[in-house]
């Protein structure tokens, strides 16, 4: 380890790491942060390593990699499923995904969308967002896929073509915010070529699951909220060796909002309101979007438990209260603030009873300051941890952050920061 080294990648999955690169979804870790955590932990192969924020799945196919079991929970349906795909058993001759992406590609050059239809069948982001020609192209991909339904290839070419979007996008699509009313230069121009690369991509990366490490190691994968109990009985294998995880910022990132794309080009919704009931709903509150004024009454009062981290969490949320009503416009960060961390508490809670005794768990975790009041998020969780059953051992700086706000009279003045909790589940 190298403490404030800024070791590994800052923001983000991997663009260009084997299955890292099958999706960049901008949440969790980096793989070298992955591979560096469960080194340092130390599970010996044949181990299980639980993560119940596991996003796209890099702490699984890291853990695979090592020849550990994983155990994973991720409450975004369609980040779920990718993760589920990247970890599932691969199909006896990846080549096959080579061929299916060739026969789509053809097709689609062939035989491709009606343009009239093509401009009347999407939302309005999806059709800003690519040149009339792409979207045409686009979308007869993306029925061709859809008629293989459940064939071997086509969830793998689901995300081939679910991964070009943005490659291929001739306005500004990238994280968190998707501005179609601002041009850029695609990074590459033909979707059908594009598709047919990253299908390629896909087929390189699970060629080479046969030299990964035998011994019996295997991976859950479950679309559930890591806050509920029930969840965790009915998916996670008992007793775990070890945690690894990243849980979601209290930066007002809203991680459902950011792939508004891909699920409005694939048809999953259709609307703001479909996002929230649908994609939203199981996720931890993180953002104002998901905030209410009932739930923070009621995360205060289950909060308050915990005597001086309560009060600290319930102080914090009066001087957000107060900064939100001296703005026109205030932010309610103050409502994010006690629900964020009663979900953080749950699932800390329900993460001790999923672990054995002694097992270390290390959560990567920023600090933040929204309308410049500082909440040290890792600290908060540390000592919730405490509380739900953990030993705290290390609080260890990796970076610092937030550099580009150092203009900004509204954020902190102190730079942020990025930090590993080390935890350990107590043996009584």
């Amino acid at each position: 380890m190298e403490p404030g080294s800024g070791q590994g990648r800052r923001h983000g999955t991997s663009s260009d790491e084997p299955f890292d690169r099958w999706f960049r979804y901008p949440a969790g870790f980096a793989s070298d942060y992955a591979r560096l955590l469960l080194a340092y932990l130390g599970i010996r192969p044949g181990g299980t390593i639980v993560d119940p924020f596991a996003g796209s799945g890099v702490t699984g196919t890291a853990a695979r990699a090592v020849g550990l079991s994983f155990a994973g929970l991720e409450a975004h349906p369609l980040i779920a499923e990718l993760a589920s795909l990247k970890l599932g058993r691969s199909p006896a001759d990846p080549a096959g995904l080579r061929k299916a992406a060739t026969a789509i590609a053809d097709a689609a050059n062939q035989n491709p969308f009606d343009a009239g239809r093509a401009q009347d069948s999407v939302p309005a982001l999806v059709r800003r967002s690519f040149t009339p020609d792409g979207l045409v192209r686009l979308l007869a991909i993306r029925d061709l896929v859809r008629e293989l339904e459940k064939g071997t290839w086509a969830p793998y070419l689901k995300w081939a073509l679910l991964g070009t979007l943005r490659d291929v996008a001739t306005v500004r699509v990238g994280w968190p915010y998707q501005r179609p009313t601002v041009s850029r230069q695609a990074p590459h121009a033909d979707p059908v070529v594009r598709f047919r690369r990253r299908a390629a991509m896909i087929a390189e990366d699970l060629a080479l699951l046969a030299n990964l490490p035998s011994g019996g190691a295997q991976a859950v994968m479950v679309c559930a909220d890591s806050r509920n109990a029930r969840a965790w009985g009915l998916s996670i294998p008992v007793p775990a060796d070890g945690c690894v995880s990243s849980p979601p910022y209290l930066n007002n990132f809203d991680y459902a909002d950011a792939t508004r794309l891909e699920l409005y080009f694939w048809g999953d919704i259709t609307s703001w309101a479909e996002m929230c009931r649908d994609v939203r709903s199981e996720m931890i509150v993180a953002t104002t979007q998901q905030s209410r004024v009932s739930m923070t009454q009621e995360a205060l009062e289950s909060l308050a438990r915990y005597g001086k981290t309560g009060g600290e969490i319930a102080r914090l949320t009066r001087r957000l209260a107060a900064e939100r009503k001296n703005r026109k416009r205030g932010k309610e960060y103050d409502q994010v603030v006690p629900s964020y961390f009663l979900g953080i508490s749950q699932t800390l809670g329900n993460l001790a009873g999923a672990l054995a005794p002694g097992a270390p768990a290390v959560w990567l975790i920023g600090d933040s300051a929204p309308y410049g009041v500082y909440i040290d998020t890792p600290a908060i969780i540390a000592k919730l941890a405490a509380e739900q059953g953990f030993t705290v051992e290390e609080d260890m700086l990796l970076r610092h952050r937030g550099n580009r706000w150092a203009n900004n009279s509204t954020r902190h003045k102190m730079k942020l920061s990025e930090r590993l909790v080390l935890l350990r589940r107590n043996t009584l």
